[in-house]
């Protein structure tokens, strides 16, 4: 195992408006997973968080979310 136990990722709930960041979100997800790295993040299901969040835990690492009361309620159900 490397340096770091967890990481804290923060970024968009929208995907942006190119490739390049959904893209790069994803291949986080893999560097965090290749490196046994667990992630706490900012909760969200949707956008690049989303992406990053869903990578690292079908990778099989531990992941964290952190949302605010007040965006619980746009979340899907689980």
């Amino acid at each position: 195992m490397g340096k770091f136990k967890r990481v804290c990722v923060f970024c968009g709930s929208n995907l942006g408006n190119k490739k390049i960041f959904s893209d790069a979100a994803i291949d986080l997800g893999r560097q965090l997973v290749e490196r046994k790295v667990d992630l706490v993040y900012g909760g969200g299901s949707f956008g690049l968080m989303g992406l990053v969040s869903q990578t690292v835990h079908n990778g099989g690492c531990h992941v964290l979310g952190v949302i605010p009361t007040a965006l619980i309620p746009l979340e899907p159900e689980v």
